[in-house]
């Protein structure tokens, strides 16, 4: 993996471990450390894929699988569209990985309409893909609510909350 997506996707586990972490008192089925290791893991195809132009979300979620962690892969192959998504209850861990891949951009967090149009101009490019794009930012914007529906905090705070607790200092600096 490059550097900068090694970057990235610590910080895609920071968040997913904060979020996991804040709603498991309501979501008791959520499981911190296979949500924080699908988070780090889920751009391991990323690099390669630059070449081949494969889907880097089913090969990394398939390498996964194929090594022996099935649940791994199976939330990395759900970390940019999710299978199904609900607006209802429960949050799922699915869920935790791909909304916080939506929050960051590069190794910021970053507010979610900056990162899906970030997304946009970099990856639309037909219109099959504006479509799915679409569906795409409406359920990440539906998904924003049900996440922080239950959290003391906003999104605009994240950043703020996700940093203070993984260091005190960082937390002004990184904004």
């Amino acid at each position: 993996m490059m550097d900068h997506i090694v970057d990235h996707s610590v910080m895609v586990s920071r968040v997913s471990l904060f979020l996991c972490r804040s709603l498991k008192k309501r979501y008791p089925d959520l499981n911190t450390e296979l949500v924080t290791s699908a988070a780090l893991l889920h751009d391991i195809t990323k690099t390669r894929s630059f070449t081949t132009g494969e889907i880097h979300s089913d090969t990394g979620g398939q390498m996964l699988s194929n090594l022996g962690y099935p649940e791994v892969g199976e939330i990395i192959r759900q970390h940019v569209v999710l299978d199904e998504y609900s607006d209802q209850p429960p949050v799922t861990n699915q869920e935790i990985v791909n909304y916080s891949d939506k929050r960051v951009l590069h190794d910021r967090i970053v507010s979610l309409n900056r990162r899906l149009m970030y997304i946009e101009r970099k990856y639309v490019k037909s219109e099959k893909l504006k479509q799915r794009f679409k569906q795409m930012r409406q359920e990440s914007i539906d998904l924003e609510s049900k996440l922080f529906r239950f959290l003391s905090i906003t999104p605009s705070q994240l950043s703020d909350a996700v940093l203070e607790r993984v260091n005190p200092d960082m937390s002004k600096s990184k904004i």
